[in-house]
């Protein structure tokens, strides 16, 4: 009765442990991996009150700032903007991206109203007006 023991426990031991080794296929029903959970942390000082977590929807949100630069080969629009309460954003200067009309319509030391469309974290100037 002894041996018999001995023999399934070895037996199962070795079932368990070839298991283990296996790499079990995926199938097409399985959900996918879930993404990182956040984005790495900012310096202090630079962007490090700024909700980073991302959206799969675009939301909208309004700013108000002053020009700081302008650069049409990037695609930007630098702005010392106050608060952005809609994207969880305190007042920082960050440059965003903006259509080549709207590039062309400011230079730095404008003050500006614009609309931003957020998606991901970031945000793209829709309209922009000098105050």
């Amino acid at each position: 009765m002894k041996r018999l023991f001995l023999t399934g426990g070895v037996l199962g031991a070795a079932l368990t442990l070839a298991a283990c080794g296996q790499k079990s296929e995926t199938t097409s029903a399985e959900a996918p991996p879930a993404p990182a959970a956040s984005a790495p942390a900012a310096p202090a000082g630079e962007m490090g009150g700024m909700n980073m977590a991302g959206s799969q929807a675009a939301k909208t949100a309004k700013g108000t700032g002053t020009v700081k630069s302008v650069d049409a080969g990037a695609g930007t629009i630098t702005v010392d903007h106050g608060p952005i309460p809609e994207a969880g954003w305190p007042a920082m200067t960050m440059g965003f991206k903006a259509a080549p009309g709207l590039i062309q319509s400011v230079k730095p030391g404008d003050k500006v109203a614009f609309d931003l469309t957020l998606k991901d974290g970031s945000g793209e100037i829709t309209t922009i007006a000098k105050q």
